[in-house]
């Protein structure tokens, strides 16, 4: 795999040429930047932007002016390798908070390694309804000690209006969830995107992420889609570079929240 290659591939199916990424959801090109209106319960934010020194703070005060007029928080997802190079100053200047730092990991999906033994008494349970998604919900706070309705609610919509662009998966042990996973097929593109992953305190290091991933991989090579992409946290980075994904730069969340009229 060409890194350098698979980054610009990325760049182009992913976000300058983007799709919405569920029901409602809009996305929307203004000169150099595209963004998403995700509507009131979807993602909205900035998925790419091409920008220099010269028109880099009128275009944010723009997207600031867009999202605020509608009284939504939204995200400039920025990337290592996005212009102008001083854009992460210039967009907490503009009032965004960054979040945590994340690594941009792709992996051709076939070359991953094969199903992973789950622990004895665990097993995977396809999310296709309410029941299932609220155990989705309950590992999500439990793994990363936030609320996770929102995204149960976004889930739910997107297995009800376009159930080909999503799939999702709880590790069972017993009747408790203790790992919950979804990953987005982005149709008419190379990838597949793997999303949350987070595995219960408890349960973590005996190879449950692991197993979710191979089967996420399984299913990104059944439907025809030749790459993996992960935004990782520095917890499952290593892990996830021992099964063979490469780093191809960083993603970091900036942030806005309007002010309370």
């Amino acid at each position: 795999m060409n890194p350098q290659s698979v980054l610009n591939l990325f760049d182009r199916q992913l976000r300058r040429e983007a799709s919405p990424d569920g029901p409602g959801a809009v996305v929307q090109r203004i000169g150099a930047v595209v963004r998403q209106d995700g509507g009131e319960a979807g993602w909205n934010g900035i998925l790419w932007c091409d920008l220099d020194e010269a028109g880099a703070d009128a275009a944010i005060a723009e997207q600031v002016r867009y999202f605020a007029a509608l009284g939504r928080e939204f995200e400039w997802k920025h990337y290592s390798h996005d212009r102008p190079a001083d854009l992460p100053r210039r967009l907490l200047a503009a009032g965004f908070e960054a979040g945590p730092a994340e690594s941009l990991l792709v992996a051709e999906a076939a070359a991953l390694p094969g199903p992973e033994a789950l622990p004895d008494g665990v097993r995977l349970l396809p999310v296709t309804d309410e029941a299932s998604a609220r155990l989705f919900g309950r590992t999500h706070d439990e793994a990363f000690g936030t609320d996770g309705s929102r995204y149960v609610g976004m889930l739910l919509a997107q297995l009800a209006e376009a159930p080909e662009q999503v799939a999702a998966v709880v590790a069972m042990a017993g009747d408790e969830p203790i790992c919950g996973a979804r990953m987005e097929f982005h149709s008419g593109t190379d990838f597949a995107s793997l999303w949350g992953g987070g595995t219960v305190p408890a349960w973590r290091g005996r190879g449950v992420y692991r197993a979710v991933v191979a089967h996420r991989a399984r299913l990104a090579v059944e439907r025809g889609y030749r790459y993996l992409q992960v935004d990782a946290l520095p917890t499952s980075r290593p892990i996830l570079q021992r099964l063979g994904f490469q780093e191809l730069g960083t993603t970091t969340p900036y942030e806005y929240t309007p002010p309370t009229p």
